[in-house]
């Protein structure tokens, strides 16, 4: 009985570590984003428990699964929960259920190799090794005169110089002509190390005082 609480008492203490590194060290360095720390780090150890408890009372795998299933589609009624934050939330409510599982038997080596591949797939794409993102924002943008197609490097220089963005392309949307406005959508590449180094994702930068509205798609 001691030799089970130890090794289940292990399991858990190894799950937790990992959503730590996963969250502390590879999600808030890049997003600097507390609001979901705490959410993350309470469901990991939350569903290991759980899944323990229906492994001891020998519950199907299947009813522990169905659990998994319910909460990995929790959408919080007081904010939507962006695409990014749902798939950590969705590894994080996974890891607990494949370690609660293997651990108990003696598989080991699949934990190990299985939690390892996670983490560093994530650590992988968080620093876009071998990938080039393009990111983009919709602005209300108040010169109409420049959107003309012949007058598109005009346009493109001033919307660099108003966002301070590599901005190479933008493609313009609804026009209101009794506000003088219209709605474009630019295009950009941010430097990975420029978004970290003032604490914010690339997606979240401001798109730049001189616009009348900026707003993320």
């Amino acid at each position: 009985m001691g030799t089970d609480l130890s090794h289940y008492l292990l399991g858990a203490a190894f799950n937790l570590a990992v959503a730590v590194v996963i969250v502390r060290f590879i999600y808030y360095p890049w997003t600097q984003n507390r609001s979901y720390v705490f959410t993350f780090l309470a469901f990991n150890p939350t569903i290991f428990f759980v899944m323990g408890l229906l492994t001891s009372i020998e519950l199907s795998v299947g009813v522990g699964f169905g659990l998994f299933a319910i909460f990995s589609v929790i959408r919080y009624r007081t904010e939507e929960m962006p695409i990014r934050e749902m798939t950590y939330l969705f590894i994080i409510i996974a890891l607990p259920v494949m370690n609660s599982i293997l651990i108990t038997g003696d598989q080991v080596e699949k934990v190990l190799v299985a939690n390892a591949v996670i983490v560093g797939l994530l650590y992988i794409l968080e620093r876009e090794w071998g990938f080039t993102f393009e990111l983009h924002k919709k602005v209300t943008y108040e010169r109409i005169d420049l959107i003309t197609p012949a007058r598109r490097e005009e346009l493109l220089d001033d919307l660099r110089q108003r966002t301070g963005l590599e901005v190479h392309r933008a493609e313009v949307g609804r026009i209101d002509f009794l506000r003088d406005t219209a709605e474009v959508t630019i295009y950009y590449n941010y430097p990975a190390t420029d978004a970290r180094s003032h604490g914010l994702s690339a997606e979240y930068q401001p798109a730049g005082r001189h616009l009348l509205e900026s707003r993320e798609l």
